[in-house]
């Protein structure tokens, strides 16, 4: 497994698992829409955004396919996260991410592969500190793993999430100040 950058040539590979997660009721608040908006929210200007992948070592693909080109033929998609600014402006020296695996390569270790590089690049592009606004209080994996990572919560807004399942739920604010050479 690898990560790298990704394009939207990875798209096609991503939309699967991104819709799956987003229909589940879980863990994200995202409405139903269709392919083409959900790709504007995920590759939205001013982002990052890496992919995991499982590769067979061939070489980036030439197949004349519009989109296509340049994403290696052999890449199985088995995650992706974006990264960028929370806020703009005055608020932009602080991070934000959102991270999706693909259900079927859960427990492999993917998401916290995903969380260590977006931490770490965000903290090599110079922001202060990684935020996470909306991580539902039922998603214990994902709270255990971004506590693991050095991520404290530091509010929960009670009843904010309406999970599938559960109903009513609190999102919990997390936060990872980032270490700064200068400080």
């Amino acid at each position: 497994m690898r990560i790298r950058l990704a394009s939207e040539a990875d798209w096609p590979a991503i939309w699967p698992f991104y819709r799956v997660i987003a229909e589940a009721g879980e863990t994200y608040s995202l409405p139903d829409e269709p392919m083409e908006t959900a790709i504007a929210q995920w590759f939205a200007p001013g982002h990052t955004v890496v992919v995991a992948v499982e590769d067979d070592g061939t070489a980036p693909r030439d197949d004349g396919v519009p989109g296509r080109d340049g994403v290696p033929a052999g890449d199985t998609v088995l995650g992706s996260a974006h990264y960028g600014p929370n806020r703009p402006a005055r608020g932009s020296h602080v991070s934000t991410a959102s991270f999706m695996v693909a259900p079927e390569a859960a427990g492999r270790g993917i998401g916290r592969a995903l969380g260590e590089h977006v931490v770490a690049a965000a903290a090599a592009d110079g922001y202060r500190s990684m935020q996470f606004n909306a991580v539902v209080e039922t998603n214990t994996a994902a709270v255990k793993l971004w506590t693991s990572l050095g991520f404290r919560i530091i509010g929960t807004v009670p009843e904010a999430f309406d999970h599938a399942t559960e109903g009513l739920v609190g999102l919990h604010i997390m936060l990872k100040p980032f270490e700064r050479a200068d400080s």
